[in-house]
Parts: C-alpha cells; structure tokens; sequence
C-alpha cells in the first residue's frame, strides 16, 4: 500500500483543497539555495519563502502551505506546514535573502508580502519525510487535493547526506560556501590534487590544495573571485567551474611534493596544451 502525503494531511485534519505544496529549488549565482537557508537560517528561509511575485497571487491563494526544500541530491524534502496569508506589497528596499539582491532587481513583476507561520501539524515529519515530485519540477507549485505525492522517505531524525567520498566527488565552486558541515570538514581535511572543468568553454584546469583547510580553503579561493589568482583562469571567460578531486595526498607529503604529482598530472591531461594551466 503506497502512503501519500495527502493522506497525513487529511489524517492532520487538513483539507487538501486548501493546501498548496510549494517545492522551493531556486539556486543563486552565489550557490546558495533554499535548502541552504532553511538548514542554517530558518528565519531568512522564512522571509525568503513569505514574499512571492504577484503573478503567482492564485496558485498561492491558500490558507495552507506545504513547504519543501531541495537537498543536493534533487529529492523533496519536508520543511513544514505553513498558515499563509496575503497581507500588503513589497518595496523596492526589500532585500532577497536568497540572492542578496534587492527584490525588484529580480524581476519586473510587482511582489506579494504574506503573513507565515509555521504550525505544529505535521511538525514531526520535518526535516524526515520526503516526497516524490514528479516530472513537472518547474511547476513548483502544486495543489494537494490535485497531485497525491508518494511517500518515498521517512527517516528517524534529520540527517544530512552522507559525503560521497573523496573519488566520487562532484560539486559546482559555486556551491562550497553553502556544503553540509560534515563535507566541508572532510574537504578540509584532506590536501591534493583538483579538476576545474568550464561548463562554458569546456576547458581544464589541474590545481594542487597544499595549505591549511585543504581543498575547501583552496575552492573558497575561486568561490570569492573566480580565479583563485590563477593566470589561466583569469584570460578565460568566468565561469562556474566543476570542481572534482583527482587524487588524495597522503599527510605525510610535502607541499613540494603534492605539487610534484599537480605537475604529473597537468601532462596526463595536457592541461597545459589544451586547456587552462599555464606554467
């Protein structure tokens, strides 16, 4: 028998006509996403979620909100059962919490304020439950009486995903300032050699992480400017580079040698001839 997230509703005392699911997976240009905000910063999630543009005034027009969150592996994450009501418009010195931009430089559509707030219903499958979404992810919202979503998870507590380990690591610059803490301490610690990838131009470039804090104090680097003060990288077009780990250096190496075995592998790859390195 397939459990429905419909079906905690109506067992909640909800009527699923007056709900709407709300899947929230916007990612600004600085990495950082909803699921981001709701994990560490519940209270901007909440500002985030709780101004909404006008035209989307009747799919949000509700007394109910069902709220999920967007992880790093794409699953629907439950991040609460919201009361939600239209109370005035926005200004322009209204600042997006998620882009840290104004909220009028975002778009050209006039924005909605809505009285929030997060009630006990449902409170304990928070952070637990997750849903299947469906193919229509751009439809983010939904109404609950109309699209009966399968129960696909339910764990014990909240748990962050587990870190992929060092082989099997693939992540955008982009998204290292916002990682679960569990992948940025592993990141720091560990030193070696990197692959930056251009989406955009598809080029290559082969880096070492010698210092303290690993590959994650390096990836900041490029996170802050784009280039980490790499010439290569600076006459490329910027780019939100793919960053993956190519080998782990034992504690016992020196800077030296980790840059030894960069060099080893800059001509593996010819990273010099076709690509972005340029010493």
């Amino acid at each position: 028998m397939i459990l429905a997230f419909t079906d905690l509703l109506i067992k909640a005392g909800c009527e699923p006509a007056q709900v709407r699911l709300l899947r929230h997976q916007t990612k600004a240009p600085s990495g950082r996403t909803p699921y981001a905000l709701w994990r560490d910063r519940l209270p901007a999630f909440e500002e985030y979620q709780c101004v909404q543009t006008s035209a989307n005034r009747p799919n949000l027009a509700a007394p109910l909100w069902a709220s999920f969150v967007v992880p790093p592996s794409g699953t629907t994450l439950f991040a609460g059962l919201y009361s939600a009501e239209r109370v005035s418009m926005v200004d322009s010195s209204w600042i997006d919490p998620l882009f840290d931009r104004p909220g009028t430089d975002l778009t050209k559509d006039s924005l909605d304020r809505y009285e929030t707030f997060l009630t006990d219903r449902l409170a304990d499958y928070i952070g637990r439950l997750s849903i299947g979404w469906g193919a229509g992810t751009r439809s983010w919202v939904q109404r609950a009486d109309r699209q009966n979503k399968e129960i696909v998870e339910l764990t014990r507590v909240f748990r962050e995903e587990a870190f992929p380990g060092y082989t099997h690591f693939i992540a955008l610059v982009s998204e290292v300032e916002t990682m679960p803490v569990g992948w940025i301490a592993a990141l720091r610690a560990a030193r070696g050699i990197y692959l930056l990838s251009s989406l955009k131009t598809r080029e290559q470039y082969v880096g070492s992480a010698t210092g303290e804090g690993g590959f994650h104090a390096r990836w900041l680097n490029y996170a802050a400017d784009g280039h980490g003060g790499n010439i290569g990288l600076k006459s490329s077009d910027p780019s939100d580079y793919q960053v993956s780990i190519l080998e782990v250096s034992g504690s016992a190496l020196s800077a030296a040698e980790i840059i030894a075995v960069e060099q080893l592998w800059k001509r593996k790859l010819q990273s010099r001839e076709m690509g972005l390195n340029r010493n």
